[in-house]
């Protein structure tokens, strides 16, 4: 299980390495790069734009890559999918810019992020699925929680890597060709990623359905059949969580910067420390959901949301280091509540046949309620005069939704608890 998890972790965490990298460079520097002719706030809409055409991409990956799993094996995914993400994110650091390439360059770049995030939507369900699978049930929240620890190392590598660009490189050596370096570095990594993913096995209960004929033929056929009500309830439940990140690790960034005259470095330090905060609490959140249930730890993260959400803008909004790092952690730390447990609580909502499809579509659409729009939103509402309010309303209804939908589906560790553990040779 420590060979399964560090792979699912490394793997995981250079998959959304790829993608934060983009998120940070579009909060500091495609704007100006890639749309020239916009004001300020409106290159900072159109690049959040693209960055968004990744959350809206992810949906269509997950079912790709979903009919993979499904049919031929949660392995072959984790090998596609970061091969996909790790050529796209090379490439976007390859783009000209507008001055160079006019039109055709944020044309590009809307290309690459689409299948950036085609392979993103595959790689969560492969990466889950091979350590809840092989997990035991009385500990499969705490070991599926290490791929879910993957984005906070991926995303404090991204953001390292902009730190330390940005700290050596003058504002106008950074954005004419500093900002590529982490795009680049994302070969090594994914090449890091696949060799450690190289010797790991298929999981028991894909072999269980492969040797007994009992694979789904059209997995997201069955899915849109006859879970539809399930997806769209994860669908909805996740979207406070991706609301809540990308609004502290994007569009914070922007605002900061741009708003409010913080430093870049100031904004990623503090974003970054409480990231960092986030990922050490992973499995010990993960372990309170092994102890009494998915379902309470989800509830308890949405409604500390809920409450959170205008304490946060207001610390954002006093430009204050310490202060903004501490609406940040309080937002991350209710976030980790409720997403250090869906690795194992999605999985055990689908019988394992159309697992990889089922837990990855609903997991990815909640990517394009909350992910995808939040920067946009945010930034849309938070042009006026005085703290941005709007943001803090919008977050609180979220919130709220995810709530309700999170009161809607059931429990799943008594049952997860009476399966039988079926040993392997990864365990």
């Amino acid at each position: 299980m420590r060979r399964l998890a560090a792979a699912s972790l490394a793997g995981t965490a250079v998959e959304f390495y790829d993608f934060f990298v983009y998120g940070t460079a579009a909060a500091l520097v495609l704007g100006p790069l890639f749309f020239p002719t916009f004001s300020p706030v409106a290159g900072t809409l159109a690049a959040f734009g693209t960055f968004a055409i990744g959350f809206l991409s992810r949906p269509l990956g997950s079912v790709v890559f979903g009919h993979i799993g499904d049919r031929y094996g949660r392995r072959p995914v984790m090998f596609a999918s970061l091969l996909l993400t790790g050529a796209a994110t090379v490439a976007v650091g390859c783009v000209p810019s507008y001055a160079t390439l006019g039109v055709a360059a944020p044309v590009l770049l809307l290309v690459l992020r689409f299948l950036q995030g085609l392979g993103l939507g595959g790689e969560w369900g492969g990466a889950v699925l091979l350590t809840a699978e092989h997990a035991p049930a009385h500990r499969r929240a705490l070991w599926s929680s290490f791929p879910q620890v993957g984005p906070a190392v991926g995303f404090l590598l991204a953001n390292g890597v902009m730190l330390a660009l940005s700290a050596v490189l003058s504002d106008a050596q950074f954005r004419e060709w500093g900002w590529r370096v982490p795009f680049w570095a994302a070969g090594l990594l994914a090449a890091g990623g696949l060799l450690l993913r190289s010797s790991l096995e298929e999981t028991p209960q894909f072999r269980d359905l492969a040797e007994t004929g009992t694979r789904a033929n059209a997995p997201f056929v069955e899915v849109a059949r006859d879970h539809w009500r399930l997806v769209l309830l994860t669908a909805g439940a996740l979207a406070v969580g991706y609301a809540i990140f990308y609004a502290v690790s994007t569009w914070a960034l922007a605002y900061g910067t741009e708003r409010l005259g913080v430093s870049r470095t100031v904004m990623l330090v503090c974003i970054m420390a409480a990231v960092a905060v986030k990922g050490v609490a992973t499995p010990f959140a993960a372990m309170l959901g092994d102890r009494y249930g998915r379902r309470p730890l989800c509830l308890a993260g949405c409604a500390a949301a809920a409450l959170w959400m205008f304490p946060m803008v207001a610390l954002l909004h006093t430009a204050q280091p310490l202060l903004m790092f501490l609406g940040f952690t309080g937002a991350l730390l209710a976030f980790i509540t409720m997403f250090a447990v869906v690795a194992a609580y999605l999985p055990e909502l689908y019988e394992p046949r159309v697992r990889c499809t089922g837990a990855a579509v609903g997991y990815n659409l909640a990517g394009v309620l909350g992910g995808a729009l939040t920067p946009i939103v945010a930034t849309a509402t938070a042009n006026g005069a005085g703290a941005p309010w709007g943001v803090a309303t919008y977050l609180t209804g979220i919130a709220l939704l995810s709530l309700v939908c999170f009161a809607l589906l059931p429990e799943t560790l008594p049952r997860a608890v009476a399966e039988p553990v079926k040993e392997s040779a990864a365990v």
